[in-house]
C-alpha cells in the first residue's frame, strides 16, 4: 500500500472513531449504551495509534520536535493529551459505575475536554499529514 492509501485508511478510521465518541456523548444518559460506544472508541483509537506507529514510525518522527513542522507538533501534542484524558475518563468512569456519584462533575468536565481534544486531533491530522516532512 502507498503512503497516500494508508493515510486515507487512517483518516477514515479516525472519522469513525470520532463518530463513535459523538454517538457515545449523545447516549450519555443511557449508561450501558454510552459505555459500549466510549470503550469501543477508546480501544479503537489506541489501536489506530499503534497502526500509525507500525506503519510510519510515528514516535521516532514525533521525537524530532525541533525539526518538525509546528502543525505536526501541535497534532502530536493534542493526540498525546487525548490519550492521557482517555485514561482519566476510564478511571473516573469506573468510579462512577462503582457508585461514586461525587465523581460525576469531574467525569463530565474531563469528558467534554476529551471530546474537544479528539475533535482538534482529527482536525489537525489533515494538516499534519499534508505538511512537508
Amino acid at each position: 500500500m502507498t503512503n497516500q492509501t494508508t493515510a486515507i485508511i487512517f483518516q477514515i478510521q479516525s472519522f469513525l472513531i470520532l463518530s463513535l465518541i459523538l454517538i457515545g456523548v449523545y447516549f450519555r444518559k443511557h449508561r450501558k449504551t454510552h459505555i459500549k460506544f466510549m470503550l469501543t472508541a477508546i480501544i479503537w483509537d489506541i489501536l489506530l495509534i499503534l497502526q500509525i506507529e507500525l506503519n510510519r514510525s510515528a514516535i521516532a518522527k514525533a521525537s524530532k520536535a525541533v525539526s518538525n513542522t509546528m502543525i505536526l507538533n501541535i497534532h502530536v501534542s493534542l493526540a498525546v493529551l487525548t490519550v492521557l484524558f482517555y485514561f482519566a475518563m476510564l478511571y473516573t468512569g469506573k468510579k462512577f459505575i462503582g457508585g461514586d456519584s461525587s465523581i460525576r462533575p469531574l467525569h463530565r468536565k474531563l469528558g467534554w475536554t476529551t471530546v474537544a481534544l479528539r475533535i482538534l486531533t482529527f482536525a489537525t491530522s489533515f494538516f499534519a499529514v499534508s505538511a512537508p516532512a
